[in-house]
């Protein structure tokens, strides 16, 4: 029996589920958002106090196992619509700059070359003073890799802290070379 699974789900007052045949479709201020579900798994049901349940439709393992991760996906669909998801990211070390000219990501990052990153459609990308970006967008999973893909073009290294890296993030630091 899934913990998670069973814990219902609070719709804020300005979103609105919609549910149809195989899908959920949420709107919401920051925008929409559609949710495969499987028929043959799962049943959902809103209430009238604003609840989303998500049940399953017979009980067995393989099923149990998905129905907590289902969950979890329907709850971030509703945050996305709702609230939104964000992360900032900081960048550490002589000449680390970033620009953002329209859709395109123009990071200096100590190279001969720039590095230039294409932003997806559904992420809103900020550059505040010119080393701390902010990504946003209203699915998690999408903002999540965006920011691990910037992250990858320049990972903090141990000994001087340069890099890029997550607001937050504690950066192990090593001694170095001693005379």
């Amino acid at each position: 029996m899934s913990k998670l699974g069973n814990k219902p789900i609070q719709i804020p007052k300005e979103t609105t589920v919609k549910i149809e045949t195989g899908k959920l479709v949420f709107n919401g201020p920051k925008g929409k958002q559609e949710l495969n579900i499987s028929d043959k798994m799962f049943s959902t049901n809103i209430s009238k106090e604003n609840v989303l349940t998500l049940q399953l439709v017979k009980k067995n393992d393989e099923f149990n196992k998905s129905w907590g991760t289902t969950r979890s996906l329907v709850q971030n669909a509703v945050d996305g619509v709702s609230k939104g998801f964000e992360k900032t990211l900081e960048m550490n070390g002589v000449g680390y700059r970033a620009n953002l000219k329209g859709k395109t990501l123009n990071l200096q990052l100590g190279f001969s070359h720039d590095n230039v990153y294409e932003v997806p459609e559904e992420i809103d990308i900020k550059v505040e003073k010119q080393t701390i970006i902010k990504i946003s967008g209203i699915d998690k999973q999408l903002v999540g890799s965006v920011a691990a893909k910037i992250k990858s073009l320049k990972p903090v290294e141990p000994y001087k802290g340069k890099g890029i890296k997550e607001k937050g993030q504690y950066v192990l630091r090593k001694e170095g070379k001693k005379k």
